[in-house]
């Protein structure tokens, strides 16, 4: 299996006592989804293991993970900086207009008045909302809000977004 057909879920920073229990930093805000995993796959310099999950437990927002074949902390410090990784048909699902940022990236943005603006490269998380990072021929880059107000459609299958951009976030055209 090819790491890049897989989708991160938590990075493993250290270990916690000495049977082996691996401490998983969480990349998803549904740390929830661990309570009913049996079974992980294991990305580390380039290589893919699967290992079943015997135990799991949050604790002040870091995950104890006992992982079957992994039984003393020398054993298991081995993994230090692995990602925990699922393919797409295992993340978890998401609520209506919600999207992971593996969908979005790579989007044709279009806007509803001037047309084609580019493609979403990068997404900022900010405190308040994520914001779309647009790489525009015509307009070099664009920061686009990712609000209700400014994002109209997502089409994941077409891998397009419709917007309607707010005053002042992008210049007046170029004339050809």
């Amino acid at each position: 299996m090819e790491s890049q057909e897989l989708i991160r879920i938590g990075r493993i920073i250290g270990t916690h006592g000495y049977k082996g229990v691996v401490k998983v930093e969480p990349m998803t805000d549904f740390t929830q989804r661990f309570k009913n995993m049996h079974k992980v796959k294991i990305s580390l310099r380039d290589a893919v293991t699967e290992m079943k999950i015997e135990s799991c437990k949050l604790q002040q927002g870091i995950l104890l993970m006992k992982l079957h074949g992994l039984d003393s902390s020398e054993e298991a410090i081995k993994y230090r900086n692995a990602f925990l990784t699922v393919t797409a048909d295992e993340i978890y699902p998401l609520p209506e207009g919600y999207y992971y940022h593996f969908q979005l990236l790579g989007m044709k943005v279009f806007d509803l008045e001037i047309g084609y603006l580019g493609e979403i490269t990068d997404i900022l998380e900010t405190g308040a909302n994520d914001v779309y990072v647009i790489k525009s021929e015509i307009y070099q880059e664009i920061l686009i809000p990712a609000i209700k107000d400014v994002i109209h459609e997502v089409d994941l299958t077409g891998m397009n977004m419709q917007v309607r951009l707010l005053p002042g976030l992008v210049e007046a055209k170029p004339e050809r």
